[in-house]
């Protein structure tokens, strides 16, 4: 039955499977997002101290995404390659590169949580932190770091889930997580008066709860490949493979760390607080768009992996046309309703009247380019399911790295705090245009026997 399963990622009509995967990814993924976007809610409606509170978590940010991002490093690395093993039939490669990931999500998680827990205080004032902010990041971090192993594994496995077709099961994980981290938030913040230490404990809690899902599930006979004691021996071959494809994604999410570090410096020198506390609005809007575009590509991606690595060209192609149109007007509805109703996002989460009008005047600004950055999404989804590691990492660097921390630390000497907020839609429009480019110059010839044989 789960061979089965499995099959129909190259058997059903495409569209009947994108909807049937992409739907619970989606949700998957826009409840994922939901633990730290309910946090901060939450607390931006502290009273008297929400918006200060709110600015102090935004704070910790960057330190979260590099937790997030090293999961990824294994999980969107492993989970297209274990995909194309699966449609060669190859169930124990598939195992294999399992096994070594869930050693070196551990890994990741012991390292991660002694560096951050020993240079916390430090690295927040190098972000931004101020006198007034500094103790409600400290007392956010110090807690979530105590979770750090649930995050690897809660977030890095549950890929490797929903490469084998089991969006379902995988929107479960989360889902299930997310839920326990809604109830318990406002009972540990405004109930027990934790304020944001208790939003803290909520989300290492249901990330725990996650984990113990995501791991039962690879242990079961439900699952077409499973962790076994014997595969999780570490093989450089395979941890090499799986890295060498994961970095795209992980710098992608570890770049998002460094940008709001440069973003949040910037804002903290040339505007101060509020509009530092006004960046932690426009990154929190920014996940609800981005994120659900994100879990469509991340439920169609097996399509292309699976179908890649069983021969079938024409499911490929017929898959990364219907991703890429479906991303590009996903992003530009968004992108419309963020330049249309940007108080109406602020008042989601800040009754801070100040702080709301700030968010309306920059929200219009900072979101202009989303509309063609969902180009950018489905031409990097198709790379990274085709196992094209070195085009996806430049993409990545691309629009962060090469455009948008420069464009950050240059435009703000000529236009003031205003050149911050200019420095994002100048890097999405032009990188999104680079990567259409380079996609319609490199389809054919990455989408070919040949290419598939390169990743034997």
């Amino acid at each position: 039955m789960n061979e089965s399963r499995n099959e129909k990622l190259g058997t059903m009509p495409i569209p009947r499977l994108m909807a049937s995967l992409a739907i619970p990814s989606v949700i998957a993924q826009l409840i994922n997002a939901l633990y730290n976007i309910v946090d901060r809610m939450y607390i931006g409606h502290i009273p008297k101290v929400g918006s200060v509170a709110l600015t102090g978590v935004g704070l910790t940010f960057p330190i979260l995404m590099i937790i997030s991002a090293f999961s990824a490093f294994i999980g969107a690395g492993g989970a297209p390659l274990a995909a194309i093993a699966l449609g060669k039939k190859d169930v124990h490669k598939a195992e294999k590169i399992l096994g070594n990931g869930v050693t070196v999500l551990l890994c990741f998680s012991l390292i991660l949580t002694v560096f951050f827990t020993i240079f916390k205080r430090p690295l927040l004032f190098m972000f931004g932190a101020s006198s007034q902010t500094i103790d409600y990041a400290l007392d956010y971090v110090q807690l979530y770091l105590l979770g750090t192993v649930f995050v690897q594994l809660a977030l890095g496995l549950n890929m490797f889930i929903s490469c084998q077709g089991q969006a379902g099961i995988a929107m479960m994980s989360v889902l299930i997580g997310a839920l326990l981290n809604i109830i318990l938030d406002p009972i540990l913040i405004f109930t027990f008066g934790m304020g944001v230490r208790g939003a803290a404990l909520a989300t290492i809690f249901s990330q725990a709860v996650s984990a113990a899902w995501v791991i039962h599930f690879l242990l079961s006979q439900k699952s077409v490949m499973r962790i076994k004691k014997s595969n999780m021996k570490p093989e450089l071959s395979v941890i090499g493979s799986v890295m060498a494809l994961g970095i795209s994604p992980f710098i992608m999410q570890a770049t998002e760390s460094a940008i709001n570090i440069v973003l949040n410096r910037g804002l903290s020198i040339y505007g101060g607080d509020l509009y530092v506390g006004s960046m932690t609005i426009l990154q929190s809007v920014m996940q609800l768009i981005v994120i659900p575009i994100q879990g469509f590509t991340q439920g169609v991606q097996p399509i292309i992996s699976f179908n890649f690595g069983a021969g079938k060209f024409d499911r490929v192609k017929k898959t990364y046309r219907l991703t890429i149109g479906v991303t590009f007007a996903a992003a530009t509805v968004c992108c419309l309703l963020t330049l249309l109703f940007p108080t109406v996002f602020a008042g989601i989460f800040t009754s801070d009247k100040e702080l709301i009008r700030l968010v309306g005047k920059v929200m219009p600004v900072f979101m202009a380019g989303i509309w063609l950055f969902g180009l950018q999404m489905g031409c990097q989804t198709t790379f990274m399911g085709l196992g094209q590691a070195k085009i996806s990492l430049f993409i990545a660097l691309l629009r962060k790295v090469f455009l948008l921390i420069p464009l950050a630390l240059i435009l703000p000497k000529f236009f003031g705090v205003m050149g911050i907020y200019y420095s994002e839609p100048i890097s999405d429009i032009t990188a999104a245009s680079i990567a259409g480019i380079i996609f319609l110059c490199v389809r054919k010839k990455i989408v070919s026997q040949e290419a598939l044989s390169r990743l034997d």
